[in-house]
């Protein structure tokens, strides 16, 4: 058995892999986007059993990570929507409150921070940027395509690339 601090990492997105948003993604179809009410409802969202499974399975093996779009100020219900819903322990690392850039971009540069760390052995992510990205940079993505799918729900993706807002 390998040492719990030598264990590679699984890292995992949170929205619409972990957890079910489509009950509150309207907040987004508006406009002006209501950001404040959307973020507010994630405490309430739904596991997704998939991603549930995911997680488990990988926790067995693998340091797990949760790596989300999420703004820092949204820690506390986070963690308390974790642990209350079963998932493993695991660090969580979310979006400074004021950035903006592409979820992309802000995961990439946190998965590079975290592979000087220990080997990745995978991404598991509903955004196909953010998994074309990661697959181009060498890492080895799993694409949660159980929860909002980019061409019928395109609010949740389109607010993760070009506001870069969870």
């Amino acid at each position: 058995m390998v040492p719990d601090d030598q264990r590679p990492y699984a890292v995992l997105d949170i929205d619409a892999t972990l957890s079910d948003t489509s009950r509150r993604i309207h907040y987004l179809e508006r406009k002006p986007k209501d950001w404040d009410s959307f973020f507010a409802e994630a405490k309430n969202d739904a596991v997704l059993d998939e991603g549930l499974a995911v997680a488990t399975t990988l926790a067995a093996d693998h340091e797990i990570v949760y790596l989300t779009g999420r703004p820092e100020r949204l820690r506390r219900d986070t963690l308390k929507w974790l642990k209350d819903n079963g998932f493993p322990e695991g660090t969580v690392y979310m979006r400074r409150n004021t950035d903006r850039r592409a979820g992309a971009q802000m995961k990439l540069d946190r998965l590079t921070k975290l592979s000087a760390e220990r080997p990745i052995a995978v991404l598991v992510d509903d955004d196909i940027k953010v998994c074309a990205v990661a697959e181009k940079a060498g890492y080895t993505v799993m694409r949660a395509d159980w929860g909002l799918d980019a061409e019928t729900q395109p609010t949740l993706f389109e607010a993760q690339e070009k506001e870069g807002r969870t």
